[in-house]
């Protein structure tokens, strides 16, 4: 009952307080400039993932915006990864997984793709090195560098 009523509540005021990290909105048009591919995977409810792109990231042009589905396991279960990289027809081994969690960190080492860590988010450098993160960027910018290397 207590999830149903939390489950309730979020669904009124999840964008109150939330909004992207800053230099995230640079960084995506930039990307887009650049002809970047992008995707997007959550844990969050795949509908939910639509909702959260479209009201916090309206310019971004994401190929793939997915969340968790009935019937497919989440993250760290790296099938769902590694069936984004083939629907984009991307190899894994050539698609880089930026995310900010050590669950993110072990989902890209499963599914054979390269894990960055992102340290604007709220997890530390230790924890993210020891999921696997192979590369750290510190800010969002960083990753250009990282991707033109």
């Amino acid at each position: 009952r207590a999830m149903e009523l939390q489950r309730a509540d979020y669904a009124k005021r999840w964008h109150a307080k939330t909004h992207p990290y800053p230099g995230v909105l640079e960084l995506l048009a930039d990307l887009e400039q650049r002809k970047i591919r992008m995707a997007i995977l959550s844990n969050k409810p795949d509908p939910f993932v639509g909702e959260m792109v479209r009201y916090f990231l309206p310019a971004a042009r994401f190929e793939i915006a997915r969340g968790a589905r009935l019937g497919v396991p989440v993250k760290p279960d790296p099938g769902s990864a590694q069936q984004l990289a083939a629907e984009m027809g991307i190899s894994p081994g050539d698609f880089l997984y930026l995310g900010d969690t050590n669950t993110d960190m072990r989902t890209a080492l499963a599914a054979g793709m390269l894990p960055v860590g992102a340290l604007w988010g709220f997890r530390t450098e230790k924890e993210l090195r020891e999921s696997g993160a192979v590369r750290l960027i510190a800010r969002p910018e960083d990753l250009i560098g990282l991707l033109m290397s």
